[in-house]
């Protein structure tokens, strides 16, 4: 599997405009229960990282087929092919990311990628509606914004070609990065930019 070369990068949008809580509203407050403590010892096979839109790992299945859900529990770490972590074991397929938008918060509170995927460029199911990682699963999951307990989430949606993950840098933030909207989608999950009209993508088509 790979990821986004040069020139389908897109330029990183340093505002913290779209934090998860202005999406709630009066009538569906957030679910802010804690949470939940990481499982198992922290490991370079379940770690991610987000540097630039050309630089940064997602979980996904090991196995070709697995569904996302099912791979919450054991999926690993690939990094995008220009990634320069010498950690990485494994790297997505060129043109599996078909363009990314890297923003972090003006507080320094996280730190986000999302962006479109081309899945025929994996051994993902197509028609698999998708399914998240976070701070429980798989085993020692951990994003290096924060390190080992803090938390993040990542949702991967084959079907509808995309992808996100914001990293925190606290624990326990919930505010940010809610661990309890795995049903939610990424564009309500983490909002942020789907649809990259400069270099003719969007996670629709």
């Amino acid at each position: 599997m790979s990821a986004p070369n040069k020139a389908s990068s897109y330029r990183s949008q340093h505002d913290g405009r779209h934090q998860l809580e202005k999406r709630q509203t009066q009538t569906t407050p957030a679910d802010t229960r804690p949470t939940p403590e990481p499982t198992g010892a922290s490991s370079a096979l379940t770690t991610v990282h987000i540097i630039d839109e050309d630089d940064f790992a997602l979980l996904l299945p090991d196995r070709p087929g697995e569904l996302i859900s099912d791979a919450e529990s054991d999926g690993v770490s690939y990094c995008t092919p220009a990634s320069t972590d010498s950690a990485c074991q494994r790297r997505v397929q060129d043109g599996f990311i078909r363009a990314a938008a890297v923003t972090t918060a003006d507080d320094g509170s996280y730190i986000q990628v999302t962006g479109c995927l081309d899945v025929s460029k994996s051994s993902l199911d197509p028609s698999d509606s998708g399914g998240q990682f976070d701070v429980r699963f798989p085993n020692g999951a951990q994003c290096t914004f924060g390190g080992y307990g803090a938390s993040f989430v990542q949702l991967v949606e084959p079907a509808a070609n995309r992808f996100c993950m914001r990293c925190c840098h606290s624990r326990d933030d919930q505010i940010n990065c809610n661990s309890h909207q795995d049903r939610a989608g990424c564009q309500t999950a983490i909002p942020g930019t789907y649809d990259f009209p400069a270099l003719g993508v969007s996670c629709e088509e």
